[in-house]
């Protein structure tokens, strides 16, 4: 194929990208124009179609194709845009600035090459490459781990975060003939990716890689969304029973299974921003590649935003960056010392369908090679730490996260195809199946099932909530929530509170932190808000740190755990009866009984036996829960939190006053 042997032997051919989308029996060639802009909002959208140059099946201009079941756009590709990751600060977020530039390539010709003849003109062969090694050796890495998991975890900052560090190589060859082999490589060495690409800018940049993950798309509205967490390896698949046993070990674990739901929560948050009613969770699925298994959900909801505008809201994606994510975004800019270049952003195809509407299809920019002209390469790589995490399991992480990409760099060895059990004759297993969909049995019902619009009744439609967001987006889940039982919801974040008295309930929010720290804005402001509510017996629900502070104006003594709740569901007694419920803390106020005196009227605590630490209270016209009744990790969220608001609003229906 003469066009590919001009791309990567010619001394200037221009921008491009190859793509090969998860699933197509064809590479897609794109050249055009690029050009630097400082939004996401600037991101070029042409109305036209791409030049009317003949596509590979001999039509003067190429049609769209048609969406398959898995939610790819049906466009024909007009952008192509490269985000960084210092994008954040787009958002106001903290990030090391390194002035890696928002790309944008505006498609001037497109083909579609047939896979066969264009792995055949790929090079074959990988030029020689020298390892540099990590830029942060193990040991060092070691103790970064362990610094996070204490300082940041242990503290109340977050319940995960990922820190990468870079492995480093050289080469003397041609950056695009590199890429091209190591293309060639990931096509034919790996299944299940979502995008292989290689894109190559002005000045001899290039990129190339094999995300597994999509990020974000955009087809006739519907906006998906993609978590993946938990990874098997294949190599541990013994023959026969041993290795459904395995495979069966791992889809149970615990650990496995709560790291996918924080990620479910966090990207839920996301969706709830863009997503007209929120998002509606699929799943959970295997997503099998070469050498190891995944598992993951599928997140699907209507939007009628701008492609743009739902790109700059799920900056970025939780599995690349933590949770909550603006404070994640502080932790990754004290930890990481360097910038993240293209690492953790999104490389992001606009388009437009048939009909003009604009489509978007945009995984997450990891397990890639960043190649300069001088033939430095970059392989960034993260781990992420949760309160189980181990550093050595750390540094055992980003060794893997590396190595797909490394080995088609010829810097690895690939590692023999498994000769244990075929997973995907374990995934037809009826116990696989059975044990795979249990996760789902004490999950919220809410997020699980599609939401159409339908009359409410109840004694809250109508009724007026102010949620005050306090840095952590469960505010966006509680509000879906909350309107759909039939509440007029406003969300307003603690440095913009507006008037509390317009309102008929006021939720003081969750957010990162210690809530005993009154320097911390944060905390000042839900004290603020706790303060004038109980001083006018006006309707007030605290949730997560609101219900710390809460506690703390109620008299009660704060304690940080041991070890962290941070995205752990329990079953716990509220009140009475035993609910599932999801805990995304580090802090608890402890109660020595289970009824108070206070200067606001008695409360009724719901606490652990033994150590007294609070999941719930509620007194005349106010309520705490330390728990999050909007995560998918709790199973009767809404019916918990009808009871909790009608109770809360009781008082003032029964003339209490409230101004």
């Amino acid at each position: 194929m003469n066009l590919l042997h001009d791309l990567l032997g010619a001394p200037d051919p221009g921008p491009f990208a190859l793509l090969r989308r998860e699933g197509a029996e064809h590479l897609e060639v794109l050249r055009g124009s690029l050009s630097t802009v400082a939004r996401l909002a600037d991101i070029p959208l042409p109305e036209h179609a791409p030049g009317d140059e003949a596509s590979a099946d001999g039509s003067s201009r190429q049609p769209a194709w048609t969406a398959d079941r898995r939610g790819l756009p049906t466009s024909v590709p007009r952008t192509l845009a490269l985000v960084p990751y210092r994008q954040f600060a787009e958002r106001g977020f903290a990030c090391v600035d390194d002035g890696t530039p928002l790309e944008c390539l505006t498609v001037e010709s497109y083909h579609r090459i047939p896979l066969d003849e264009a792995l055949a003109a790929l090079p074959d062969t990988v030029p020689d490459v020298t390892d540099l090694g990590f830029d942060i050796d193990d040991a060092a890495y070691r103790e970064l781990v362990a610094a996070v998991l204490r300082d940041e975890i242990g503290q109340g900052a977050g319940s995960n975060f990922v820190i990468h560090r870079t492995a480093r190589a050289r080469t003397d060859a041609d950056p695009r003939r590199l890429a091209g082999a190591a293309l060639r490589r990931l096509i034919t060495g790996e299944r299940g990716v979502y995008w292989t690409f290689l894109v190559h800018l002005p000045g001899g940049r290039t990129l190339v890689g094999a995300s597994p993950e999509r990020h974000v798309s955009v087809d006739d509205g519907l906006v998906m969304m993609n978590p993946i967490s938990g990874t098997l390896r294949h190599r541990d698949l013994a023959p026969g029973p041993g290795g459904r046993d395995t495979l069966l070990r791992f889809l149970s674990d615990r650990k496995e299974v709560n790291e996918l739901s924080m990620v479910l929560d966090e990207e839920l948050k996301m969706m709830a921003v863009v997503a007209d009613r929120g998002g509606q969770v699929l799943g959970p699925y295997l997503k099998h590649m070469t050498h190891l298994t995944h598992t993951e959900y599928l997140l699907a909801g209507r939007t009628g935003l701008d492609v743009r505008e739902v790109l700059r809201e799920t900056m970025f994606a939780p599995t690349l960056t933590g949770s909550p994510i603006e404070n994640a975004a502080r932790v990754i800019a004290r930890y990481e010392h360097s910038g993240r270049a293209y690492y953790g952003g999104v490389l992001a195809l606009l388009g437009r369908d048939a009909d003009g509407g604009q489509t978007l299809d945009a995984p997450i920019l990891f397990r890639c090679a960043d190649i300069t002209p001088g033939g430095e390469i970059a392989v960034k790589a993260g781990a992420t730490l949760v309160r189980d995490s181990t550093p050595d399991g750390e540094v055992a992480e980003t060794h893997a996260k590396a190595g797909g990409v490394l080995t088609a760099l010829g810097l690895r060895t690939a590692p023999a195809v498994s000769p244990g059990a075929d997973i995907r004759d374990l995934a037809a297993d009826p116990a696989v199946r059975v044990t795979l969909l249990a996760r789902n049995e004490r999950l919220s019902r809410f997020w699980l099932t599609e939401r159409e619009p339908e009359p409410v009744t109840g004694a809250l439609v109508g009724r007026t909530a102010l949620i005050v967001d306090a840095e952590d987006t469960f505010t966006g889940m509680l509000g879906h929530v909350l309107r759909s039982l039939g509440m007029r919801v406003t969300v307003q974040p603690t440095t913009a509170i507006g008037p509390l008295s317009a309102y008929d309930l006021v939720v003081a929010g969750p957010g990162p932190g210690d809530p005993a720290d009154e320097t911390d804005p944060r905390v000042a402001a839900l004290g603020g808000v706790v303060e004038e509510r109980l001083s006018r017996r006006a309707p007030l629900l605290g949730v997560c740190l609101g219900h710390q502070v809460l506690s703390r104006r109620l008299g009660l003594r704060l304690h940080r755990r041991d070890v962290p709740y941070q995205g752990l569901p329990c079953d716990v007694d509220l009140f009475g009866a035993t609910h599932r419920v999801g805990f995304y803390s580090t802090f608890t106020a402890v109660a020595p009984g289970r009824l108070l005196a206070t200067a606001y009227g008695d409360v009724e605590v719901a606490r652990e036996d033994g150590t007294g630490f609070v999941h719930a209270l509620r007194g005349p016209g106010f309520a705490g829960v330390q728990f999050h009744p909007e995560s998918v990790l709790t199973e009767h969220g809404p019916r918990l939190l009808t009871e909790l608001v009608a109770g809360i609003l009781a008082p003032a229906e029964a003339g209490s006053p409230v101004a």
